[in-house]
Parts: C-alpha cells; structure tokens; sequence
C-alpha cells in the first residue's frame, strides 16, 4: 500500500517536472497558429526553454497520426540540461513531419522559400546543430544527428571558375537514408546522398553521393571516405528504448 502511493507520488513529480520545462507560451502559440484546431488542440509540436520564431508564416505539415508533443523543439532528451536561450526557427518555405521528430537544445532552423524540408519518423537534431535548407533537405526516418553537427544545401555565396567564368551551382538537394547514424559535429553540405543504414564518423565533412558504397557502412574525415563496410548500429536492439524514452 505504501509502496504503491510513493509510486504514484514518484511518478507525479516526474511528470511534473517534465511540465515545468515546456515554453507553454510557445507551444500554445505555435500550434494553434501553424494547424487546424482539431490538430492544435493535441499539441503535437513541444517547445522547451527559450526559443525565438524569426518567422513561422512557411507551411508546415504533419503527417501520420497526431499525438501530443510528438515533436520536440528543446526536448531534453540529452546528458546536458542547461539551455544556451539561442535556439531559432525561420520558416519560409514548407517543412514536413514525416511523423515524431526531436530537436534538442539551441537548434537553428532555417527554411527559405519556396524550399522543402522533409524530417522523417524518430529522426532527430541534437542540441547546438543547424538544419539550413535552401532548396531541398530530406532526412529518412530514424535519421539520428549528433550534437552540432549541421545540414546545409547551399554554399550561401556564387563561387566563379576563375578559368572559365563559369558560375559554379551554389546549392543542390540533400537525401540522407533511413536509420543513418551520424554522430557529433558532422557537416552535411549541399549534394549530400547517403544509403540506408549508414554510419558517419565525428568530425565529419560530407559532401558527394555515398550512395554507390551500398549499405551497412561507416564513412568519415574530410572530406568523408568509406571507413568500414559491414558495420551498422543495433537499430533493432534500441528501437523500443528508443521509443519509449523519446515519447512524451
């Protein structure tokens, strides 16, 4: 009897914990602004910590079944628990869900117009990490990013063959596969495709199709290189934890 009641005061605190850490300004503001109200009113988008919308008049889009804080902004889902307060969202163009994702700390995200960006099931951006998309980013579910690492498509400026005049692309689309582990301060840059299954070191600097080295790879360095064939997380061991510890 004792037991149990400190069970249920136990689990009480946990959740109220976890409560106190929601920007419920910014979530009530997001969603309600953002969705229709059936979808608002589920509050599927969180926002945690300090967050600034620079602009949020792009299109944005959930699909598969809508559940409450199945997208966190700030989610505290990370050994470190402080916020810096610098996190951003800038949305011109048109970002999509492909279901849960979860941003951690201090993300910035930019979406320019008329560009797209498509975030896949149990994908996610740790915390200090960038996602700027131009034209086009995709990322396959269970795409799992590291701490700072970055998604970039373009090269922000017009660089000239010096020999041809000619004026070289300045962004291309950007593919990354399903279940893709890339760990902490990876550069993913403009014209990056990666296979499914597909495993990138730190530090890493990504930047042509990897797609040919076929799947159950490791690639790194700079500029990143096949490492090792035959290698690839227990996706299948982690799934359910993974499920369970990132669902609200």
């Amino acid at each position: 009897m004792i037991q149990n009641s400190y069970r249920k005061c136990r689990s009480f605190y946990h959740k109220f914990q976890f409560y106190c850490k929601v920007n419920w300004i910014k979530t009530l503001y997001f969603n309600f602004k953002k969705f229709p109200f059936e979808t608002a009113n589920k509050l599927p988008v969180f926002f945690y910590g300090r967050v600034k919308f620079t602009s949020i008049k792009g299109e944005i889009q959930i699909e598969g079944k809508i559940r409450k804080g199945m997208i966190g902004f700030g989610q505290p889902y990370e050994l470190n628990s402080a916020h810096k307060g610098i996190a951003e969202v800038f949305i011109l163009g048109k970002l999509t869900f492909k279901g849960k994702f979860q941003f951690g700390k201090d993300c910035f995200v930019f979406v320019g117009e008329n560009a797209i960006c498509e975030l896949g099931n149990m994908a996610s951006m740790a915390s200090n990490g960038k996602i700027i998309c131009t034209e086009k980013i995709v990322l396959g579910d269970y795409a799992r990013f590291g701490s700072e690492a970055q998604i970039i498509d373009t090269n922000f400026h017009d660089l000239i063959d010096t020999q041809t005049d000619e004026k070289l692309q300045k962004s291309a689309p950007i593919f990354i596969g399903n279940y893709n582990f890339v760990s902490n301060r990876v550069s993913i840059m403009k014209g990056t495709q990666t296979p499914n299954f597909c495993t990138i070191a730190s530090n890493s600097l990504c930047t042509k199709n990897y797609k040919t080295l076929g799947e159950n790879i490791l690639i790194g360095g700079v500029p990143a290189k096949l490492i090792r064939n035959n290698i690839v997380r227990d996706w299948q061991g982690e799934k359910e934890q993974l499920d369970d510890f990132l669902t609200i």
